[in-house]
């Protein structure tokens, strides 16, 4: 899955870098390369373009699996912990 969002980045990225030679130069690539910018294969390149631009938004928020699966957690699992100085016994489990 990694793969695949590092890939949505780069043609996010690539997109992002069309965009700004739209507005420097007035040259767009993805519609010089399709024949026009109302042709379907221009029209899909952009929409794909929008779609790893929504694949690439999880970069923004890289904590949230992390705290999803925090909250999936037991509540009670912290009383189960040895205190601090204390090492854990690995074969102690929690009561029932």
């Amino acid at each position: 899955m990694e793969t695949a969002r590092k890939i949505a980045l780069a043609i996010a990225i690539i997109g992002a870098l069309n965009w700004g030679l739209e507005a420097l130069l007035g040259f767009d690539i993805v519609a010089d390369l399709a024949g026009g910018r109302d042709g379907g294969i221009a029209r899909f390149l952009y929409g794909l373009i929008a779609l790893a631009g929504i694949v690439s938004l999880g970069y923004l928020f890289p904590g949230e699996r992390s705290r999803v699966r925090a909250e999936d957690r037991d509540e009670l699992a912290w009383q189960y912990r040895p205190p601090a100085g204390v090492p854990e016994d690995k074969n102690r489990t929690a009561p029932d």
